[in-house]
């Protein structure tokens, strides 16, 4: 054996002999025995010197260093700004963050001389845009009555009311395409959803999307009315509102607020500043249908109707200035009110 073993190399022989060594009587410490679970170096894995430098700047920290392959986690804003912009947002001095905006079909035919004035539909969009830039977001339902208006024409011809109403849901998406041209034309993102499907000019309705769009700074029109016959677009308004999560109701049409009596037929009628849901309804008010304001009155939606022909009247409705009249609880029923919260957190304490 000592002859067959003088050629060979003494490391090849220590090689030889480490795996039939005895083990050793004091075990060796847990920094020098490797752990089979833990995984191995980050370079070992790599088999190309270009992939070892990409894992070592991956895995170096961030000592604010520009390195040659970037860090794209460094291009993202940090969660601080991002937060101190949702606080600055959430403390804007404005009345309502999200409002609805209804237009009547009336109010977008101006002076009557075509079906719909382009002079009315760039001074919403002006208005509207000098809003958004100021972070309000605007949601807009239109109506259709400037083209055809379905509860007057059923009965003609032997037209029923169900088809009637779904011609005057097609009217409302021409108008809507008519104001998001208008809008786009000055720069203001705008999408429109309609109840029924037409996918070729607009977007279906979906509540989280429109809500989205909402939150991208987009507007939205919402067309089409409910989608379903005998119902105005004055409850569509009201269904949207509560949908959304919308503050308000303001409602734009061609008279200046709602008055105590016929201002046409009563020349001493004068102009209500707030109006209370129960008296709009026991008093039949003309302001919305009796579907519409139930639906605000169960959700606490106040509704504020004004002229839209006024310039600036859009605006200052939006942020929450007094214009034309306010349908809401009363005085009396916000003390009521504030009363019996004050009672229930005399109990709670």
């Amino acid at each position: 054996m000592a002859a067959a073993g003088a050629g060979v190399a003494p490391s090849s022989l220590l090689r030889r002999s480490l795996p039939s060594s005895p083990a050793p009587s004091n075990p060796p410490s847990s920094s020098a025995m490797p752990h089979r679970r833990a995984p191995p170096p980050l370079l070992s894995l790599t088999a190309t010197p270009s992939r070892a430098r990409f894992v070592a700047a991956a895995a170096a920290p961030d000592n604010g260093s520009a390195s040659s392959y970037g860090n794209q986690t460094s291009l993202m804003p940090p969660f601080s700004s991002l937060m101190l912009d949702e606080s600055s947002r959430s403390k804007k001095p404005y009345k309502w963050q999200r409002v609805l905006l209804k237009v009547s079909g009336e109010a977008l035919a101006g002076d009557h001389t075509e079906n719909i004035d382009p002079k009315v539909t760039m001074a919403i969009a002006r208005e509207v845009a000098s809003v958004t830039k100021l972070g309000v977001e605007v949601a807009i339902v239109v109506g259709g009555g400037n083209i055809f208006r379905g509860a007057s024409w059923a009965g003609c011809s032997g037209l029923d009311r169900s088809s009637a109403d779904y011609i005057g849901m097609m009217a409302t998406v021409m108008n809507a395409i008519f104001l998001q041209a208008t809008m786009e034309s000055i720069g203001i993102p705008t999408r429109v959803q309609t109840a029924f499907r037409i996918s070729e000019v607009a977007e279906p309705y979906i509540r989280r999307r429109a809500i989205r769009h909402l939150e991208k700074g987009r507007v939205v029109i919402f067309a089409a009315g409910t989608g379903n016959p005998f119902f105005t677009t004055d409850t569509a308004a009201a269904l949207r509102c509560a949908e959304i999560n919308a503050e308000v109701v303001l409602k734009a049409t061609n008279v200046d607020g709602v008055y105590d009596a016929d201002p046409k037929r009563e020349p001493n009628a004068r102009i209500l500043e707030t109006v209370s849901y129960n008296e709009v309804i026991s008093r039949d008010l003309s302001v919305m249908d009796m579907t519409a304001v139930t639906l605000c009155q169960e959700n606490n939606i106040p509704v504020v109707v004004f002229n839209l022909q006024n310039t600036g009247n859009i605006a200052k409705a939006i942020v929450g200035e007094k214009v034309g009249t306010y349908i809401g609880c009363t005085r009396n029923q916000d003390q009521s009110a504030e009363s019996a919260l004050d009672q229930e957190r005399s109990l709670v304490k």
